[in-house]
């Protein structure tokens, strides 16, 4: 707007003035009054939509599946943890729906190799993991930061690197995990490279009988909205929902990282996550499990607000998601990120809004 007033102040002569050389100021600004306008409109309308998203009670028939997750550090793997730490995560973790471990064993390396030195202590994990908590599977996480949006970082459109991605995968499951969860950021919507990943990790965790799980990024609130949030930003947070639906048809497991929103409110972040789940329902096949993220971490930045996005908010829009869409669906359930920085409220959140089973 600046400039625009700069540049109509230039056509005028000084101790002259003309009413015809004076409307582009005006009219500027009634451009820029009515274009505020629209955005707070906008805004209000996003609000309140949300805010009706999360209103209601979930049915009780939306409650685990059986089929939850939880993320686990890189401690369990290089031996800072050990049985007094066991102890606790098997008290957590017995008698609710998680079937999961997602234990973070990269990160790769920008080539897409992983060394074996990073998880020095797996083979202890999964021996006691298999004999206390018997059908709970342990996944080795991988992931990099993908060179998207910098100078540096791991490119997946090299088909070198891809190929030494599937070799890291190949090397977790002869290391004992039941299975492979990868989380590579930021990811752009529409990314060819990465499906092609997909095709040829699916290949080998077919061919291994396990399970391939990947965390996604959200799905556009609003139409195309990772467009306008790449051209005015440079970083596109959300992926399209046909692209999220791509994805989710290459895996056996899709996890939402339904958090960082910038919610300001409880109810408002809780209306987000009750759209996502549709909106992730909606493209996830029904031969894919569809897991909907925890935030189980309490750090405030511009992209978080601690007090917003809470995990009694994100279950109960999941919930309500669930049975506005498809209650019935079985493969459905959450995903706690990440065990370190989890409360007690937080698991206790979780256990009473959807993970809690019958002891027995």
């Amino acid at each position: 707007m600046a400039s625009a007033l700069r540049r109509a102040r230039g056509t005028l002569v000084r101790g002259w003035s003309h009413p015809r050389l004076r409307r582009p100021k005006g009219i500027a600004q009634r451009v820029v009054t009515g274009l505020a306008g629209c955005l707070l409109i906008a805004v209000l309308a996003a609000g309140i939509s949300l805010r009706l998203l999360y209103a209601g009670d979930p049915g009780p028939d939306t409650r685990t599946r059986g089929r939850d997750a939880v993320w686990l550090g890189h401690a369990w793997v290089d031996g800072r943890n050990g049985e007094a730490e066991l102890t606790a995560l098997v008290r957590r973790v017995r008698d609710t729906g998680i079937r999961d471990l997602y234990v973070h064993a990269g990160p790769l390396e920008h080539d897409g190799t992983l060394p074996e030195g990073r998880y020095p202590k797996a083979g202890w994990l999964l021996k006691a993991v298999h004999r206390d908590l018997p059908g709970v599977r342990v996944q080795a996480w991988l992931g990099d930061v993908l060179d998207t949006e910098g100078p540096t970082g791991l490119s997946l459109a090299d088909r070198d690197n891809r190929t030494r991605i599937v070799a890291s995968a190949r090397q977790v499951l002869d290391a004992g995990f039941d299975g492979v969860h990868f989380d590579l950021e930021p990811l752009h919507s529409g990314d060819r490279a990465y499906l092609a990943l997909l095709d040829a990790l699916h290949t080998l965790t077919r061919a291994r009988h396990a399970p391939l799980s990947v965390a996604a990024h959200q799905i556009d609130p609003l139409p195309a909205l990772h467009s306008v949030a790449g051209f005015l930003t440079g970083h596109p947070k959300w992926w399209s929902q046909s692209y999220f639906g791509q994805v989710a048809r290459r895996v056996d497991q899709i996890a939402v990282m339904s958090y960082d929103t910038s919610m300001p409110l409880e109810r408002l972040y809780g209306g987000y996550v009750a759209q996502q789940t549709r909106l992730a329902l909606e493209a996830t096949p029904p031969t894919t499990d569809l897991l909907m993220g925890l935030p189980g971490y309490h750090t405030n930045n511009l992209g978080r607000h601690a007090w917003a996005e809470t995990v009694p908010a994100a279950v109960r829009g999941a919930r309500l998601g669930l049975g506005r869409e498809d209650r019935h669906r079985e493969r459905f359930g959450v995903a706690l990120y990440v065990d370190f920085a989890a409360t007690d409220d937080d698991w206790a959140a979780y256990r009473e809004g959807w993970g809690e089973r019958a002891a027995g």
